[in-house]
């Protein structure tokens, strides 16, 4: 295809609950309705990310024909924010972001017939999504993501290990007097993101502006999870659907890096519990392999969609 189609909009979005109209920003790659391939939505992650870095998954449209369509959530991006909302765990659920993405669904009119991707944060409510057993889902794919946040902590704390020492006090230090926003504990955890969520040096403009927008806004990414990407202490922290994964009728593609921050063993019971489910391991990339190993990203998801 010599160039792609493409075209954003807005999704109103009723939350009475939110004091205020909201609306959900989405862009569409490709010809909705298509003639024979479903649309793929794909969830960003953060929780407080937005779309941008996953913006390379228009090669999916540009090189396979498949309409993609991506969204920034509620409280991110493009979308509604509700700043007033911070701290506020009964407002942020993962209920209100599943309800969002029926409400997506039903605005663009695709709710019979679509096949979802979800990366990192994206990748648990595409979970949660898909154990509510939604009409119209074909086919799941669940990208960087851990089935439990106590399994993502553990592993987190191992990959940890490997980092220098004066980096690993530091992240401790800071974590134990509750100073997290200090430059010494930021610095030291981008230490680990260069070792655990992107190995590119330098970083993808894309990467960059997705996470810019979690320091804009920090209310999405502080309420449901934290400081840190390992160290917890939003509502998510006790948050699993390992006890509901055997609901999901979706078949299956899990994904993750030798090197990610999304570990083995925080992925495994996706790949045991889920009932129809393939694994693949990118091995030269970290939490993001869309962007760290392009080509065999979009070869193997084109794979698993056409399958």
């Amino acid at each position: 295809m010599s160039s792609l189609k493409v075209k954003d909009g807005e999704a109103n979005f009723n939350v009475p609950s939110a004091g205020k109209p909201c609306k959900t920003w989405y862009k569409v790659y490709g010809t909705l309705p298509h003639p024979y391939n479903p649309p793929l939505v794909v969830l960003h992650g953060g929780p407080g990310s937005t779309h941008e870095y996953l913006d390379i998954l228009s090669e999916l449209t540009r090189l396979f024909d498949v309409p993609v369509i991506l969204y920034d959530q509620l409280g991110n991006g493009r979308s509604t924010h509700l700043p007033e909302k911070n701290g506020d765990v009964d407002f942020w659920t993962v209920q209100l972001f599943v309800d969002e993405l029926h409400n997506l669904l039903d605005h663009l009119s695709i709710h019979d017939n679509y096949n979802v991707l979800g990366q990192s944060w994206g990748g648990i409510l595409a979970s949660e999504f898909a154990t509510r057993q939604p009409k119209g889902l074909g086919k799941l794919v669940i990208a960087n993501s851990p089935a439990s946040m106590a399994l993502f902590v553990k592993a987190t704390n191992e990959l940890r290990k490997g980092l220098p020492k004066e980096v690993q006090d530091a992240l401790d230090k800071h974590e134990a007097a509750d100073t997290t926003t200090d430059p010494e504990y930021i610095a030291a955890t981008n230490e680990f993101y260069k070792r655990h969520m992107c190995r590119l040096d330098p970083m993808p403009q894309s990467l960059i502006n997705g996470l810019a927008w979690m320091e804009k806004d920090p209310t999405v990414y502080s309420t449901l999870k934290g400081p840190s990407a390992f160290y917890i202490s939003g509502s998510l922290r006790t948050w699993s659907v390992i006890d509901r994964l055997h609901n999901i009728q979706a078949t299956t593609l899990l994904i993750n890096g030798r090197y990610d921050e999304a570990h083995d063993m925080a992925v495994e019971p996706f790949f045991l519990h889920i009932p129809k489910v393939r694994w693949v391991q990118f091995a030269d990339s970290a939490h993001v392999p869309q962007l760290e190993e392009t080509e065999r990203f979009m070869e193997v998801v084109w794979a698993f969609l056409r399958g």
